[in-house]
């Protein structure tokens, strides 16, 4: 009877006042939550790492490709994406090194809110980025994933099965705290079993009235920081000794993902790859020059070439129907060498985004404000290819 007069007479009070610590009530319930983004950002950053066309430009798997796709699409990030383009491989490394750490971060619960805000801000960026237009909007993972961090930037990595819940212990013990163990307990048993409650006031808060949110019961003899709002000694030796446990940690993921990026980049070998081959221009006369054999450069591959006249560089194209197109290679916008991707068919610049049409030259989008410089291509009688310039 006494049970149930409480839960009548105060269970929206009850129902409604977060209870000390209330992030932790879950904690096990999110371990699988936990096990499947940990392992799957470590797997994609070990997947990044030992893949070495990942920053390869020709590749259709490259950090530019995908970067180029979501300038191409229009995507909210797009003009920042542009400028982007120069330091792509550096941001690709980032990337994957982010993952990296929010993977082992999240799997063995060490700094598990500062991974879980890592994670939900990549995740987040690249809904923004690679799965924006993907329709309907939740057949896209990136946001799915992005709202699963949610629940962990809340709760953390908690008490259990966690390097953080070992180092709150450890932190406990050599300031003499009360160990950081939590348990779940019905606010109604803890009002039968405290001997404060009556009558619904707490005689522990001078008769106020009983509430999970200031009950000292569950606010223990440490207080939680929300509550106290003043760092303590625990608190510091949790930083101090959970700073230099990440610290041993990076560093066994640095040996790993080295590790792991020598692997791929020797398994992979001699493998062959999309990058324009160069051809040396030779045969000249005036402002023509001969690049060789046209036999020599397959149906959709690419050449590079030097320009005798302006010491620039220049690049030749098979197209599909068989046709040779050449360009000055040189971007109008700000003078980097362009690239013919042969999965996409496009020209593009690898500094800023800028594509082009193979068959002309036409400018498609990005900041460059005119299309290539066009270059004649001819082939002779002996089968070999000229360029005027």
């Amino acid at each position: 009877m006494l049970v149930m007069a409480i839960t009548s007479k105060f269970s929206l009070s009850t129902r409604w006042t977060r209870p000390p610590r209330a992030w932790a009530l879950s904690e096990w319930a999110l371990l699988p939550l936990r096990l499947t983004l940990g392992v799957t950002f470590t797997y994609a950053a070990l997947n990044k790492l030992a893949n070495p066309d990942f920053t390869n430009f020709a590749s259709p798997n490259s950090i530019q490709q995908q970067l180029l796709g979501s300038i191409r699409t229009h995507t909210p990030l797009a003009p920042l994406l542009g400028h982007a383009m120069g330091a792509a491989p550096l941001l690709g490394w980032t990337i994957a090194i982010g993952e990296l750490a929010i993977g082992i971060g999240t799997l063995i619960g060490l700094w598990g809110r500062v991974a879980a805000v890592g994670g939900a801000a990549l995740s987040f960026g690249l809904f923004l980025t690679v799965s924006w237009h993907a329709s309907p909007f939740f057949t896209g993972a990136d946001l799915a994933y992005f709202f699963a961090w949610l629940p962990l930037i809340i709760a953390g990595s908690g008490t259990a099965l966690s390097v953080d819940a070992w180092v709150g212990e450890r932190a406990a013990q050599r300031e003499v705290s009360d160990p950081p163990t939590l348990v779940s307990i019905p606010f109604a048993d803890v009002q039968r079993l405290c001997g404060n409650f009556s009558q619904g006031k707490c005689s522990a808060l001078d008769n106020g009235a009983c509430s999970s949110g200031a009950c000292p019961v569950l606010m223990g003899s440490r207080r939680p920081l929300d509550v106290r709002r003043k760092v303590d000694h625990v608190d510091r030796r949790n930083v101090i000794v959970g700073g230099a446990v990440a610290l041993g940690v990076a560093g066994v993921s640095a040996v790993a993902a080295g590790a792991t990026a020598t692997i791929g980049g020797a398994l992979a070998g001699k493998s062959s790859t999309t990058t324009p081959v160069t051809i040396n221009s030779g045969g000249s006369s005036g402002k023509t020059f001969s690049l060789g054999l046209a036999s020599n450069l397959a149906v959709g591959a690419s050449a590079t070439f030097n320009i005798p006249s302006s010491d620039e560089p220049g690049i030749v194209i098979h197209n599909p129907d068989g046709t040779f197109v050449a360009y000055n290679a040189i971007c109008p916008h700000a003078g980097c060498p362009v690239s013919y991707l042969a999965s996409s068919q496009i020209i593009a610049c690898p500094c800023h985004g800028s594509q082009f049409q193979p068959s002309n030259g036409d400018l498609i989008g990005g900041p460059s404000p005119t299309g290539l410089t066009a270059l004649t291509v001819t082939q002779n009688a002996a089968g070999e290819l000229e360029v005027t310039a």
